[in-house]
Parts: C-alpha cells; structure tokens; sequence
C-alpha cells in the first residue's frame, strides 16, 4: 500500500521534506503541496511533479485521498494543524517544536490519548542520526559503564532578524534537550540557563547556556551559539565512568595546501543532518505501514517544549528552575 501523504507548508523544511519523500521514501506518494503562498506551493508542486496544490490546510488534511501528513507550517499554527490530523485519524509528521508552549502540547497529548493510539510523531530527526547512533551504540556496548554527563554544543553561522532572544532556547536547544532525553533514556528535572554578561539583554540570536540535571543523576549542558560566524557545528561528548564517547561531525574530506590543513562546514543544518531527515521521513513511512510508532512522539514533543519553558524561566529568575510534567499517559510506555 502506498501512503498519499499532504504536506503543510512549503518553506525551507517543507520543501525539503518533499524533495526527500518524493525521491528517497519508497511506499510514499506526495499528492497534495498546501502553503500560504500559492506560488510557492505550485513552484514545488511543478518541479516535483505533484498532483494538487492547496492554500487550504484544513482541506488538504480532511481530503479522502490523503492518508498521512506532514506539518511544516509556522509554529503558531501546529496545534490547530494536529487536532484536524487526529480528527481525521490520520497520522502526522510534526516539524518541532510541536507547539509554542506546554500548556498547548497538553492539549494535544489528551487529544491523541482519548484517540486511544499514537498517530503523532515529532521532527526531532537526530534521533535518526547515524553518529548519535553510533555514540549510544558505542556507549552500550565498550563497557564504558554508567553516563556520568553530556555535554553538548549547537552552533549556526547566523540568525535571521526573525530569530528573537528567547529562540536559542525554544528553536534551537529543544533539539538538545530531545537528544539527551533520548541517549540517557531518562526526564531532564530541572533547568539552569545562563547568557554571557555581554548578551544579558538579549538580542537577535544572543547565546546561552544551559545546565540541567537529568532525573537519573547525570548532568547535561547545553550551548547554543546561533551567530558562531564560522559555519553549522553540532557536536557533543559522554562522559562515562570508564571513559568518554565523542560525537563529531561527519567528514568526507579535508584540504592541504599553502602549509595548511582545513576542513569545511556547511552554511546550515541541512547537509549536516541530510541523512537524519531521509531515515526519519522513512522511519516515518515504516511506522505507518507496520503500525509502530518510530521516532519522537507527543510525550517528547511536550518534553523538550516544558524544558525550553523552564530555561526561559530561569533566564528571567537567574535560577534552575523545576522541569513541570504532568503524569506520563500509559499510551506513551514508562
């Protein structure tokens, strides 16, 4: 069976997934290209030879000939987005976050559970990430004994003038917040977020750093640098009892000239995590055929988004603020 998929805005993820699902995701069919910008929507649609385009994404979701969807649209718009995907009991793929704040995603985690099956998952897509599967593999299996920490750093070249103070927290490190959730397998509790002095009045991209103590015991900190000038870098080490395991970032190449040796970085995340994004789109299609969830579901979209809300906390308090959860629903396992 092929799943006929609708995709829900059609900006730089959006079109990216499309190019992706349409050309490396057997068992999928892009039939319907939704965006605002008509124009846009019918450019891609053109060049990916899809069928239907639409600027009606209620529409697009309710259609018959639509059994899965993808939601790329802006954040704002994510919660209204899923419930008409549950209303129609038809599977999503959800850009993160999964909705702009806790109280939204609860919301939508009593939705899916009066459903009675989990139809949602969340584009955390390192979890599909080969190094950050080689370093737990590796963890697990070199007798490297218990993590003691994760530390971890997030850097971009630039942030776009849209890009406010509060968005290194809520864009950029609930990506680390899900990846630590998901290499120590245990909640993250409480959250300590700093900004250097230089940047403590915020600012278009300004950085911060957060410590955050994991209910297993281990710590975890996190960097993000969203203006870090030189290029894409996502790297990250776990230190274990008996030794540490590296994350660090795929090389293909390396140059040597004029007495020295250089290695590149992308411009943005897209090449860094290409592979990510292709093995989460497949995983995706995987699940819907088998019936198993695969990937970051509601409960880690709530998650990372209560833990971006205690970073924002502590930035304005100056303390480690308390990770709130509600009680986890049965549906989503211990």
């Amino acid at each position: 069976m092929t799943i006929r998929v609708a995709l829900i805005g059609a900006g730089v993820m959006g079109a990216d997934h499309a190019r992706t699902l349409t050309s490396q995701v057997p068992g999928a069919e892009l039939r319907i290209i939704c965006d605002a910008d008509a124009e846009r929507a019918a450019v891609l649609a053109a060049e990916l030879e899809v069928q239907s385009v639409s600027a009606d994404p209620q529409a697009a979701i309710a259609d018959k000939a639509i059994d899965a969807v993808i939601v790329a649209a802006p954040d704002a718009m994510h919660k209204e987005l899923i419930f008409a995907a549950l209303a129609a009991a038809k599977p999503i793929l959800c850009e993160k976050p999964m909705a702009p704040t806790p109280q939204d995603c609860v919301d939508i985690i009593a939705a899916e559970v009066k459903r009675g099956e989990q139809l949602i998952q969340i584009g955390y897509n390192r979890r599909f990430d080969p190094a950050y599967w080689e370093m737990r593999d590796t963890w697990k299996a070199a007798g490297l004994g218990e993590a003691i920490m994760f530390h971890g750093f997030h850097r971009n070249v630039s942030a776009p003038p849209w890009f406010d103070s509060n968005m290194a927290v809520t864009n950029s490190a609930v990506h680390d917040f899900d990846i630590a959730r998901w290499l120590l397998e245990t909640e993250i509790v409480s959250v300590h977020a700093f900004r250097p002095a230089m940047f403590a009045n915020g600012g278009i991209g300004s950085p911060v750093f957060l410590v955050c103590q994991a209910a297993s015991g281990q710590l975890v900190n996190i960097e993000v640098s969203n203006n870090a000038a030189y290029g894409y870098d996502v790297r990250g080490d776990l230190v274990c009892r008996n030794g540490t395991v590296s994350l660090r970032p795929p090389v293909n190449s390396e140059l040597c000239t004029n007495l020295q040796n250089s290695i590149s970085y992308p411009a943005d995340w897209r090449p860094r995590f290409v592979n990510a994004y292709r093995l989460q789109l497949q995983g995706w299609i995987r699940s819907i055929h088998k019936g198993k969830p695969e990937g970051a579901s509601a409960w880690d979209g709530y998650a990372a988004s209560a833990c971006a809300a205690a970073g924002l906390k502590s930035l304005a308090s100056g303390q480690a603020e308390k990770v709130e959860l509600i009680a986890k629903p049965s549906l989503y396992g211990k």
